[in-house]
């Protein structure tokens, strides 16, 4: 992975990035959502980004390595683990990012840092992922003590030829942003901004034994995901958050 920007709608921050991550075996799960139902649950002063008039939801599992702080090592006990999160799409000063309604990791030390430092709404799971012959199988239960009830058990797989999304597409649409938004505990508005190749997608199958990522926001998905997309492996770095509209405009540049 290298800084260059050619694929990207905005250049990234010429500061230092903070942490680092490789994302593994994604799959992207999304269901066309009512526009009014994501407005609901999200945070009125962040709004909500439409593709053609629809809104949409993701479910996105993979597992993650070399999870670790700028010019420190990647420890085993703590730089991989498993993460689901639920998102929807968002736009703000012309930044196309992600929101995240939640994110469900097995690290309870990722939990801790990810809340306190990016404010994001991390919760602790009991999670497995495993492979069987070319399916992955995914495994994701909320602990009881630590929010609503949400539990995923999945498998999938890829089925198709790698292709890089190209610009104006709903695949291009969906991935290809580079910063997430969330709101503090004062409803300030922060923007991190975050660095990766064009993502390597590949069509996908699935089957959802059971799903109920998105049944804390008091929505009941349909068995069967209107979009899937796979990803085998991407290299990412982050940016510390900044505050939207705030000094450095959210980007710390």
């Amino acid at each position: 992975m290298n800084l260059e920007s050619l694929h990207r709608p905005y250049p990234p921050p010429t500061s230092a990035w903070a942490g680092h991550m490789v994302w593994n075996e994604l799959l992207f799960a999304h269901w066309v959502v009512p526009a009014e139902t994501l407005r609901r649950v999200l945070p009125a002063s962040v709004p909500l980004d439409t593709f053609e008039g629809r809104a949409y939801l993701g479910i996105v599992p993979f597992h993650m390595t070399d999870v670790r702080p700028r010019g420190m090592p990647a420890l085993p006990w703590l730089s991989a683990f498993p993460e689901v999160n639920v998102r929807t799409y968002v736009t703000m000063q012309d930044r196309p990012g992600v929101y995240f309604f939640s994110l469900d990791v097995s690290s309870l030390a990722a939990v801790a840092g990810a809340r306190a430092v990016y404010f994001l709404p991390y919760f602790l799971a009991g999670m497995s992922v495993s492979r069987e012959a070319d399916w992955i199988y995914y495994t994701s239960r909320r602990s009881a003590w630590h929010g609503s009830p949400a539990h995923l058990i999945c498998r999938y797989r890829p089925v198709g030829e790698v292709f890089h999304p190209r610009p104006g597409t709903l695949e291009h649409w969906l991935t290809e942003r580079y910063c997430l938004y969330t709101v503090d505990s004062r409803d300030q508005v922060f923007r991190a901004e975050i660095h990766h190749d064009p993502w390597p997608l590949q069509p996908a199958e699935a089957a959802f034994f059971r799903n109920t990522m998105a049944g804390p926001l008091g929505i009941e998905l349909p068995e069967q995901p209107d979009l899937l997309h796979y990803a085998h492996r991407l290299e990412v770095v982050a940016w510390l958050p900044g505050r939207v509209g705030g000094d450095g405009d959210g980007g710390n540049r």
